[in-house]
């Protein structure tokens, strides 16, 4: 089956845009029940610079979703897709975290009523993956615990739940056609390596293979092939990362560069540094010769006289 490439905002937007499979998705990623969400509009524009100087106003697709529980409560899922490394990403990831924290939208009533700061849940979905770890998912749950005892202990005071959260990472390039569970059989339409070799914005998928409770994610994925926008805004996204990634070259070129010039400028420095010795040496011997010779001239005028 050939299904459209979800690595792409357009697409992974188009994707979440059905809520029932944006529900069926989020469960998965996030272990319970999700049985009403709503998405947040989180779209930015920022500046990129081209190689050639040539400025883009980058539209940036962030997704944020209200979501309501099986057991009632709230939570905003921010999600991010990255599909190259940046040394830019995580103070990126940190401001926009916490322009979640602090915006006073990002609130819900509580059964008495109560105005309660939303807890907040983060997925990142990255192109490139951590370094030391091979495992295509990764789970970071909070744990709250007695120091004293070393029992866990069950809190759902806002306190906690409003300042600290759990986070789901999926490492694309680690899914390497792994299928040992319901999710990691799902997240198949993120494992890049069943790319199609003709055009990586779409994927060939077996169906047969792929769990049918989740099937409806890909006959989603499959009428995005036909929707005439979706390529064209593909192209435009392939074209802002070689941006991105000319950036990142020219600026490690630069660092490159500039370390280059310092090593050269250190070692002009040692050099004069080596010769202001010599001449330092050269000088202390003129002077002695210099004393020596007035000593002597000075011996001898007293012998004569």
């Amino acid at each position: 089956m050939n299904v459209a490439n979800p690595i792409y905002d357009a697409v992974f937007k188009f994707l979440l845009d059905d809520e029932r499979i944006a529900r069926m998705l989020l469960s998965a990623l996030m272990g319970r029940e999700v049985v009403e969400l709503s998405f947040v509009p989180t779209e930015t524009r920022e500046p990129v610079t081209g190689q050639d100087g040539t400025s883009l106003l980058v539209l940036r697709m962030d997704f944020a979703a209200r979501v309501r529980m099986e057991d009632g409560g709230c939570k905003l899922v921010l999600i991010e897709i990255q599909k190259a490394r940046d040394t830019s990403d995580i103070q990126r990831f940190r401001r926009y975290l916490g322009t979640s924290y602090a915006d006073p939208r990002n609130v819900y009533r509580d059964a008495d009523g109560v105005e309660r700061p939303l807890p907040i849940f983060t997925i990142y979905f990255l192109g490139e993956g951590l370094k030391g770890l091979d495992m295509p998912v990764l789970k970071v749950d909070r744990r709250c615990w007695d120091p004293a005892t070393g029992d866990d202990v069950r809190v759902t005071d806002p306190f906690v739940e409003g300042l600290t959260h759990d986070s789901v990472i999926i490492q694309m390039n680690r899914l390497k056609d792994r299928r040992r569970t319901d999710l990691e059989r799902l997240l198949e339409v993120f494992d890049q390596g069943v790319a199609s070799h003709t055009d990586p914005h779409f994927l060939d998928i077996l169906e047969v293979n792929f769990p049918e409770r989740y099937r409806d994610v890909l006959r989603r994925l499959m009428l995005a092939c036909a929707e005439p926008g979706l390529r064209v805004k593909m192209d435009l996204e392939d074209e802002i990362l070689h941006a991105f990634q000319e950036r990142a070259r020219e600026a490690a070129d630069l660092r490159l560069s500039l370390s280059r010039k310092d090593r050269e400028l250190e070692a002009s420095a040692k050099a004069i540094e080596g010769k202001d010795r010599v001449i330092e040496d050269k000088d202390r011997v003129i002077d002695e010769k210099d004393r020596l010779i007035l000593e002597l001239t000075r011996r001898l005028g007293d012998s004569v006289s």
